[in-house]
């Protein structure tokens, strides 16, 4: 399908969770990262890519796990795309340059992009930076400016709270993207840590004791941080569905008046970024209506 003559581009990665045809309906394009299992690399959120469950297998059987950003070439590659299909400029948004290279890649990309691109940091992942960027395209298809539609997305991402429980550390231990110290800490006491998205990094929210104690402490978090207000709501889990529906149904009716009918997005988590939380991981992403 092509760019309308003029428009704005919306590009985003495949961390940002969008589903397919909502990412089709509003035009945004979804550039994919990549997964590396054992020697072989997949793309994520493509038909022949990695999927959460080859993901947790491979975690669960201790095969080599690691993800990779895209290449400057092929954020590069969607800029032309959306020049030769009428657009006169790209917004690309992305997962925190905290955690990723992804950020950068578009950076170096936009140098040679034959129109021009506003690089946005969300210093989010996963669903809160795909909210962002359905709140960019809102501004964008409503006649605001590029700089507006950045703004607004930043606004969007800086207010989303992204909120998780992992039933170990050791998976973000191995990925680089929470300290040894933190891990060994879990490990030794058996503590089940809720984790949260700050300035662009993962850190400790809080420490409980059971499972059980994390759940039912996610769920008032998740409340918390609706305060309120018009939202939306993602409920994401690796291997565990059982749990993830569970809390989705009881967040659902708490945070009914909250939603205003809208549907709370539920799923498995992608898998570069289950890649790093391993199975037994819930997240909840609270983002407000901007």
């Amino acid at each position: 399908m092509g760019t309308p003559t003029g428009r704005t581009v919306v590009v985003t990665d495949s961390t940002a969770m969008l589903p397919a045809e909502v990412a089709a309906e509003r035009g945004i394009v979804v550039v994919p990262l990549q997964v590396v299992i054992g020697a072989t690399v997949y793309d994520e959120g493509t038909p022949d890519g990695a999927t959460p469950d080859l993901v947790a297998g491979a975690l669960k059987e201790w095969t080599p796990v690691s993800t990779s950003r895209p290449a400057p070439a092929v954020l590069q590659a969607a800029y032309e795309q959306a020049a030769r299909d009428g657009a006169t400029a790209v917004l690309s948004l992305h997962l925190s340059g905290e955690m990723s290279g992804t950020f950068e890649s578009a950076q170096l990309a936009a140098r040679d992009s034959p129109i021009p691109v506003t690089v946005v940091d969300s210093r989010q992942v996963g669903v809160a930076t795909g909210f962002a960027a359905l709140t960019a395209a809102d501004v964008l298809d409503a006649g605001g400016s590029v700089e507006e539609a950045a703004e607004a997305a930043r606004l969007r991402a800086g207010s989303s709270s992204s909120l998780f429980y992992v039933d170990t550390l050791e998976y973000l231990r191995r990925g680089g993207r929470i300290g040894a110290a933190a891990a060994l800490f879990g490990g030794a006491l058996s503590v089940k840590p809720l984790l949260q998205i700050a300035d662009g990094r993962v850190a400790t929210l809080e420490k409980v004791r059971t499972s059980a104690k994390a759940l039912s402490r996610l769920e008032e978090l998740a409340v918390q941080a609706a305060d309120g207000q018009q939202i939306d709501l993602c409920v994401a889990h690796l291997a565990s569905p059982d749990r993830a529906a569970q809390l989705t149904e009881r967040l659902g009716q708490r945070l009914a008046d909250n939603l205003s009918d809208r549907e709370i997005w539920f799923g498995e988590l992608g898998a570069v970024l289950g890649a790093h939380v391993g199975p037994g991981m819930l997240a909840v992403c609270v983002s407000p209506r901007v």
